[in-house]
């Protein structure tokens, strides 16, 4: 749910000397509590980063950013390579040393082979190496570090909203202003229409539910790193150990487990349904098994007493939602202000994040402590840490929705610009804009008119896409080929004629413009309006884009009887702007009035079964007082 800086390669590196590296692991901020995503981007527009040398077109098509993909170091000429690749199939795990196929048949000393590690002797679970990567660069292995960071620091109570569940729905997104802006804590599930398991379901439950075999991501809280091989055996083997029996603090917050028998018992809370983009505007017949779609709503998440995430913003800046089904969790809270958020992406893409309090460099920090029973709703941006101070299971879930998609692009262009990988990423972020965009224009078509809060949200919805736009007309090769392949051709057939059609309807949708005005910048500052003709027939306002004419348009005129009135000689012509407003005097002198009428009916059909029918009338007077 939250996102990484660096290279995703943290699962079986080999070393020169043999030993397991998790080099260019992701830092403190790259992993949140909230969870990690694990299906990226479609295999078919992989980059150049996510390609080996012995990568076939047949392997590329197979590559799944469901899983950590594992690479392995050549020994000899120091290139990597996809495990699946070059790995024959032999368990990573087992080997020591490795060298590429062409690296063995050019060797003439016949001193380079590829060796195994002995079997382990005690328990399987895995145990990291030290990661000397950070010790060189001064990280401290103490997973306290974090919390004696803090010491002495000011930190407020919060004044987070609490909810009963009943509360929270649909209404009170639509009514309350402030609603999905801050965080809201629900003490109860009654009432939030979620389901949960019961509360005798256990850490082994999920192991037996998801599989014991599976492989699972694991954080090593001392670095903030991967820490590679687990499976969820091993995982529910080390969970249940005393706290003085584990060697290590670690942590599990990614594990996504839709498909899986305890996917069933898991239903987000109602409102999170409503709003969540996924849900509402991904096609349903291209979700589920055997489909490739953001998978990011239903995590469990795993910790153990002492574990602590770093501060991080969760992808895309989506929204979360956040049910303590054991023990406890103790979050810390920045507000995402721009002042805030450019504090963050300062702290997250240079090296003071490993020894600087965040909460230094931001306005304050607010703490929230949740317990068993507990759910609470993150809104978006909102910059967080979270502490465990005792074993706790955890289900949640991730969402986009459109009362904030400003700050939702604005998380996105930080992790590009922090260079996040794409495995950390919302997975088919840009496809799913497509989708939304597309939906939302049709409603409009059908004159269905959102919130003005949505309204005002989608207008920077309609700047991303039309900037996608820009790349498809103007960008280089490769960009407009990736862009292109980010629309969704099943329901976006033209996607620079949706972009500009959205633009032009949400417009109109708003009140800011109709057929025979528009929008247009003077110098740069303010607008003014811009009368333009009014013809069914007038040429299109964006390329690949022509509004809907009108079906038939009459127009008549005709002059109307002169009258004659007595008044008194016009002198102050504000008042005659007030239309029929005047008394009538024989002692005032005769005024002849000549009129003439002007009648325009426009009638189109919008779509079937919706008629719309225009009339303006123009009356022209001429007024000659009489001496």
């Amino acid at each position: 749910m939250a996102s990484g800086r660096r290279s995703a390669r943290t699962n079986g590196h080999i070393s020169t000397d043999g030993s397991p590296e998790n080099e260019a692991a992701s830092s403190p901020q790259e992993q949140a509590e909230t969870a990690t995503p694990t299906n990226g981007e479609p295999s078919e527009i992989k980059t150049a980063d996510d390609r080996c040398p012995a990568c076939t077109p047949e392997t590329i098509a197979q590559l799944d950013d469901e899983v950590n993909e594992q690479w392995a170091m050549c020994g000899a000429c120091k290139v990597w390579y996809h495990w699946r690749c070059a790995g024959e199939g032999v368990d990573l795990d087992t080997i020591d040393k490795w060298f590429c196929k062409n690296c063995l048949t050019n060797d003439t000393t016949g001193k380079r082979a590829i060796t195994f590690r002995a079997p382990a002797r005690k328990s399987d679970r895995k145990r990291t190496t030290k990661n000397y990567a950070n010790i060189e660069a001064g990280v401290n292995s103490d997973p306290k570090r974090f919390l004696n960071m803090m010491e002495g620091k000011e930190i407020k109570e919060d004044s987070f909203r609490r909810m009963e569940g009943s509360q929270v729905g649909m209404e009170w997104a639509e009514e309350d202003e402030n609603a999905m802006k801050e965080p809201i804590v629900i003490e109860s599930l009654e009432g939030l229409g979620m389901n949960m398991p019961d509360e005798n379901f256990t850490v082994d439950d999920v192991g037996l539910l998801v599989g014991e075999k599976n492989p699972i991501e694991v954080i090593d809280v001392a670095s903030q790193t991967n820490a590679s091989g687990w499976t969820v055996g091993q995982w529910v083997e080390y969970y249940n150990l005393e706290p003085h029996q584990r060697d290590k603090i670690f942590n599990v917050i990614s594990l996504e487990i839709s498909g899986t028998l305890l996917a069933d018992r898991i239903l987000p809370p109602r409102l999170v349904r409503e709003l969540d983009w996924v849900e509402n505007f991904w096609p349903s017949t291209r979700k589920g098994k055997g489909h490739t779609y953001p998978k990011v709503q239903l995590y469990c998440l795993m910790g153990v007493q002492g574990a602590w995430t770093d501060w991080h913003v969760d992808f895309a800046g989506s929204s979360v939602y956040y049910h303590i089904m054991h023990g406890s969790k103790v979050f810390y809270f920045i507000r995402p202000t721009p002042a805030n958020l450019a504090a963050y992406e300062r702290w997250s893409g240079t090296e003071i994040q490993y020894h600087t309090w965040l909460g230094d460099l931001v306005d304050e920090v607010v703490k929230v402590t949740l317990t068993a029973g507990n759910t609470m709703i993150i809104p978006t941006g909102w910059i967080h840490a979270v502490y465990t101070p005792e074993d706790t299971l955890v289900f949640g879930g991730n969402f986009l929705h459109s009362y904030n998609i400003p700050t939702q692009l604005k998380v996105r262009d930080i992790e590009i610009r922090t260079q996040v990988p794409k495995k950390f990423r919302f997975p088919m972020f840009t496809k799913l804009c497509w989708y939304v965009g597309d939906k939302y224009m049709k409603d409009l078509k059908n004159g269905i008119i959102p919130s003005s809060r949505v309204l005002d949200s989608l207008s920077s919805l309609v700047d991303f896409l039309l900037s996608e736009t820009r790349v498809l007309e103007r960008g280089s090769v490769q960009a407009k080929k990736e862009a292109k392949e980010q629309i969704p051709h099943d329901r976006v057939k033209d996607g620079p004629a949706l972009a500009r059609e959205l633009a032009w309807r949400l417009r109109h949708a708003s009140g800011n413009a109709s057929d025979d005005e528009h929008t247009t910048s003077t110098n740069g500052v303010g607008y003014k309006r811009k009368r333009i003709r009014s013809r069914s027939d007038s040429p299109p306002q964006f390329k690949n884009f022509r509004p809907k004419g009108w079906d038939k348009v009459v127009e008549t005129k005709g002059e109307l009887d002169p009258r004659t009135l007595h008044l008194r000689r016009g002198e102050e012509i504000e008042k005659w702007t007030e239309w029929d407003n005047y008394q009538e005097s024989e002692n005032e002198p005769a005024v002849e009035i000549n009129s003439r009428k002007t009648v325009i009916t426009k009638v189109r059909l919008k779509t079937e079964g919706v008629l719309e029918r225009e009339r303006i009338e123009r009356i022209v007077e001429v007024w000659t007082w009489k001496d």
